[in-house]
C-alpha cells in the first residue's frame, strides 16, 4: 500500500509525463531494455488520454482518473484499488482480473469492456477532501460505486461485485455468467438482455430494475428483491412453454429426420412451436430441414452442423447456442434471439428451390449481439433492422445482403462484400 499521507496533494501529471511512463511500461511488458512498471498511485491524471495504451499490471492505487479517455486501453491485472474513474471513457477497454475494489465508477462508460473476473468488491479506499481537494486514506471500507455506470455489452463473467453499489447502472446485454453479486445494490439498473446464468444474486436489491429478456438460468436468487422489476421474457430454469419432457420429443425428431431423408415418403414433419427444448442438450448433426419451431427455446444447445434449411424459427431463442457450420440456408429467423451464439462458418445464405428460385435467409429484426459470425455465409440474407452490435463478422460473406437499418455498434467485419 502507498505511504502517501493526507497532507500531500495528488501530484498532477501532464500528458507528456504520462506518455513517457507508458512507453517505459510497454518496454518492460515486451521485455525490451529501458522498461519500468507504470506506477500512478495517488497521482492526478484526470482528463488525460490513455486510449489504446498497454498498461497491464500497472498500479493506479488511489489515482484520480476522472474524465480520462481510456478507449481500448489494456488494463489486465491492473491495480485500480480506490481509484476515481468518474465519467471516464473506457469503451472496449480490457480489464481482465483487474483490481477495482472500492473504486468510484460513477458515470464511467465501459461499453463493450472485457472485465472477466474483475474484482469490484468493497475495500478501504481513497476519498476526496471537499475543502483542500486532496486524496486521503480512510480506515473504513466502502463498496465499489458504479452508480450510473454504462456497461452495455461488457463481459463481466465470473467478476466479483458483491456489495457493489450500481443503482441505475446500465448492464444491457452484459455478460454476467457466474458473477458474484451478493447483496449488490442494483435498484433501477437496466439489465435488459443480460446473461446472469449461474450468477449469485443472493440478497441483491433489484427493485425497479429492467430485467426484460435477461437470462437467470442457474442463478441463485435467495432473498433477492425484485419489487417492481420488469421481468418480461426472463429465462429461468422453469421451462418456457411446452417442455421436451411433455412431448415424445425423441420420436418426433426421428420422424422428422426420416421424413427429410426420404423426401416425405416415410416419417412425418414435426412441429415444436413454443416448445422448450433445452433439456435435449444436443441436436448436433440432426437433419431438421423445414422444421417448424416458431418461438421455441433452444438456449445453450449444441447444434453444431445441424441441418435447418428452410426452417421456421421466427422468434425462437437461440442464444448461447453452438451453431458452428450449421446449415440455415433459407431459414426464417425474423425477430429470433441469437445473441452470444457461435455461428462460425454457418450457412445463412439462400436456399435453391429449383427453376431459378431462391429462398433467402430472413434475419429481419433478429437480435444477433455479441455473436461469433466469423466466416459465416450471409450472402443475400435479409437483415433489415437486425442488431449485430459487438458481433464478429470477420471473413463473413455479405454480398447482396440487405443491411438496411442494421444496428452494428462495435461490430467487427462490417461492411464486407462476398
Amino acid at each position: 500500500m502507498s505511504d502517501k499521507t493526507a497532507s500531500e496533494p495528488a501530484r498532477r501529471l501532464s500528458q507528456a509525463e504520462v506518455d513517457s511512463i507508458c512507453v517505459k511500461h510497454d518496454r518492460l511488458f515486451s521485455s525490451r531494455p529501458g522498461g519500468a512498471r507504470a506506477v500512478f498511485s495517488w497521482m492526478d491524471l484526470s482528463c488525460l488520454d490513455l486510449s489504446g495504451r498497454n498498461l497491464s499490471d500497472a498500479d493506479f492505487t488511489g489515482a484520480i482518473l476522472a474524465g480520462c479517455r481510456m478507449i481500448g486501453a489494456r488494463l489486465d491485472n491492473a491495480v485500480l484499488f480506490g481509484a476515481d474513474l468518474q465519467n471516464a471513457d473506457m469503451t472496449n477497454a480490457s480489464l481482465r482480473r483487474a483490481d477495482l475494489r472500492g473504486a468510484c465508477l460513477r458515470g464511467v462508460d465501459l461499453t463493450g469492456a472485457d472485465m472477466f473476473e474483475a474484482d469490484l468488491r468493497e475495500g478501504a479506499i481513497a476519498a476526496a477532501d471537499a475543502v483542500k481537494g486532496l486524496r486521503i486514506l480512510e480506515p473504513t471500507k466502502r463498496a465499489s460505486d458504479a452508480q450510473g455506470a454504462i456497461l452495455i455489452g461488457a463481459n463481466l463473467e465470473r467478476s466479483k461485485l458483491s456489495g457493489a453499489i450500481a443503482m441505475r447502472a446500465d448492464f444491457t446485454d452484459a455478460i454476467l455468467k457466474g458473477a458474484k453479486l451478493v447483496r449488490a445494490n442494483l435498484r433501477q439498473a437496466s439489465m435488459n438482455g443480460a446473461n446472469l446464468s449461474g450468477a449469485d444474486l443472493s440478497g441483491a436489491d433489484l427493485a425497479g430494475a429492467d430485467l426484460r429478456d435477461a437470462v437467470l438460468v442457474g442463478a441463485q436468487t435467495q432473498a433477492c428483491k425484485f419489487d417492481g422489476a420488469r421481468m418480461d421474457g426472463v429465462l429461468t430454469d422453469t421451462p418456457s412453454g411446452r417442455g421436451a419432457a411433455d412431448m415424445p420429443t425423441a420420436q418426433m425428431l426421428r420422424d422428422h429426420a426420416l421424413w427429410c431423408e426420404t423426401q416425405g415418403a416415410e416419417g412425418k414433419p414435426s412441429k415444436f412451436d413454443e416448445a422448450d427444448l433445452r433439456s435435449l442438450g444436443s441436436i448436433s448433426g440432426f437433419n431438421l430441414t423445414a422444421l417448424s419451431a416458431k418461438g421455441a427455446v433452444f438456449y445453450g444447445l449444441d447444434m453444431q452442423g445441424v441441418q435447418l434449411q428452410g426452417a421456421r424459427l421466427d422468434g425462437a431463442d437461440l442464444r448461447n447456442c453452438d451453431l458452428r457450420r450449421a446449415d440455415l440456408r433459407g431459414a426464417r429467423l425474423t425477430n429470433a434471439k441469437l445473441s452470444g451464439s457461435n455461428l462460425g462458418e454457418a450457412q445463412l445464405g439462400p436456399l435453391y428451390l429449383g427453376q431459378d428460385r431462391l429462398l433467402p435467409c430472413d434475419l429481419s429484426g433478429a437480435m444477433v449481439k455479441n455473436a461469433d459470425l466469423r466466416g459465416a455465409d450471409l450472402r443475400g440474407a435479409l437483415m433489415t433492422g437486425a442488431n449485430l452490435s459487438r458481433s464478429d463478422l470477420t471473413g463473413a460473406l455479405l454480398r447482396e445482403s440487405d443491411l438496411l437499418g442494421v444496428h452494428a455498434e462495435g461490430a467487427k467485419g462490417l461492411p464486407r462484400g462476398g
